[in-house]
């Protein structure tokens, strides 16, 4: 409830247009994906206004708004957004946040789900992996960054480095790990559970141990300083956070915020 009235006071703080129908450009993490493709519709539907997305990691998008980029809703991590916002780029108050997405693994469908139930587990599961994908952290994805660093911390990054693929986006679309393990190109694959949801041929085991995991893949969204349809992105924004948005983003796996 508290996002909702923090969506409410953004529409009469900052204003906006006329009511008219609206084409608006979201740059989004691809953690964030699954939940908005399923939110468009009824969105388009229910303002006449028309999305169009464009997805990679949270640090593309936090490259092309610092480039100067045209947007109308960004969604990235809430670190990289408030680092935005410190900037000038992002809106002061206008960040909200929509939910965690807990890292998980996956393996392709019907393959042996190893046992990750803890540390120990999650250790020997890597050990005992023929290959292993996630995220290049070179990209600016936060799973792969957290997950390289994870690797380093168990004392196992050397020894699974020769059996680890990094996996990279294509122009507009975020890493595909899932992709990667239905395809057969690695055994197992680490990737933000909101990420891996829905991906056809795969099974995902579960989220990774709470130790493990990480609170910067925590995703929310912003809006520009400059620019921008007022309006029609504080409407998608109300979306993202309201009952439909909520209902949305447990479905995909995600924690919602703790203030709602």
């Amino acid at each position: 409830m508290r996002r909702i009235l923090l969506a409410l006071a953004l529409a009469l703080v900052l204003g906006g247009a006329p009511a008219v129908a609206a084409d608006i450009t979201v740059l989004s993490a691809g953690a964030m994906r699954s939940v908005l493709q399923e939110l468009v519709t009824p969105f388009e539907g229910g303002t006449g206004n028309h999305v169009t997305f464009a997805f990679g990691t949270a640090g593309d998008v936090e490259k092309r708004l610092e480039a100067g980029e045209a947007f109308d809703v960004a969604v990235a991590t809430k670190p990289r957004l408030q680092k935005l916002e410190t900037a000038g780029t992002i809106v002061p108050g206008s960040i909200v946040v929509i939910g965690r997405s807990p890292l998980a693994l996956a393996v392709r469908a019907g393959a042996p789900k190893p046992d990750i139930s803890s540390v120990d587990a999650f250790k020997r599961a890597m050990l005992d992996a023929k290959s292993i994908a996630y995220t290049d952290p070179a990209s600016g994805g936060t799973s792969g960054i957290h997950m390289a660093q994870v690797m380093r911390d168990l004392g196992i990054a050397d020894e699974i480095k020769a059996k680890t693929k990094l996996v990279s986006g294509k122009p507009g679309a975020p890493p595909a790990v899932g992709e990667a393990i239905a395809h057969g190109d690695a055994e197992i694959g680490l990737q933000p559970i909101s990420e891996l949801a829905n991906v056809p041929g795969i099974d995902i085991v579960g989220p990774i141990p709470e130790p493990l995991q990480t609170p910067d893949l925590t995703y929310a969204a912003g809006l520009p300083a400059k620019g921008g349809n007022r309006e029609a992105s504080i409407a998608l924004v109300k979306l993202l956070v309201g009952p439909a948005g909520v209902a949305v983003v447990k479905s995909k796996g995600l924690v919602p915020d703790d203030g709602r």
